[in-house]
């Protein structure tokens, strides 16, 4: 259709101003990249907390089971003494301000093999590690060697100390003089503290068996079931401040 000049009529200004200008597009890349970048920012940050968190997480699950696995031991201990290497005897339970040995009762045995159920273990710190050692015999060889695993890293410090139960004073080391008279004896309780540098201060007071008579100890190559007198434990350990 032609208008009266004879020029057909322009195309309205609705379809001309339907698109985008270069402007216009390039103004939405910039503000979609500044939110891809924030939300790829908050997404980062949710990753490393969660991964601390993990971390965190796993940490303080190594710190229950490891000493865990020392109360259940020291609730275990019993009066056996043993022989060393060198064939001296060895009291049921050496102790140390940072490291204590001693034997227990409770090494399973499920085979029922021609073995002892007593098993002499070691605790001791080792360049800021807590580490489990033990013997696969009671009466060592000359070359019997200690199978040692790490239970826990980045410890700080670590002291234990022991409750005598003639004199009812805590002890540094044990057991006391003269060693030939305190063979089979053992502590009434242990202390232990071990510091973490991330988690503070774990403290521990735990009351030890009785001596038992030498007739009352399972002999090296009992196998079964152990006695019931022989796993006599106490259920209802005293409170710390009734030990000092």
């Amino acid at each position: 259709m032609k208008s009266a000049s004879g020029l057909r009529n322009p195309i309205p200004d609705s379809r001309i101003a339907g698109g985008f200008t270069l402007i216009e597009l390039l103004v939405a890349l910039v503000v979609f990249a500044a939110l891809a970048a924030a939300a790829y920012g908050g997404l980062a940050q949710i990753a490393r907390v969660r991964g601390a968190l993990a971390a965190q997480q796993d940490r303080f699950a190594a710190i229950t089971r490891a000493i865990s696995l020392l109360e259940r031991d020291l609730r275990q201990s019993v009066s056996r003494s043993v022989l060393g290497n060198a064939g001296e005897p060895e009291p049921a339970l050496i102790g140390a301000p940072d490291s204590i040995e001693f034997t227990r009762l409770g090494f399973a045995n499920p085979r029922a093999e021609p073995r002892s159920n007593l098993e002499r273990v070691v605790y001791a710190i080792d360049n800021g590690k807590l580490r489990r050692a033990r013997y696969a015999v009671l009466d060592r060889a000359p070359n019997s060697v200690a199978a040692t695993r790490i239970l826990v890293e980045s410890v700080g410090q670590w002291h234990v100390r022991y409750l005598d139960r003639s004199t009812g004073a805590w002890r540094d080391t044990w057991p006391p003089a003269p060693l030939s008279e305190h063979l089979q004896t053992l502590p009434r309780a242990v202390e232990f503290r071990i510091t973490f540098a991330d988690l503070g201060e774990v403290r521990r007071v735990l009351e030890l068996p009785s001596t038992l008579p030498p007739s009352a100890l399972p002999s090296p190559t009992q196998t079964g079931p152990t006695p019931e007198h022989n796993t006599r434990v106490p259920t209802n350990p005293p409170d710390a401040r009734g030990l000092r």
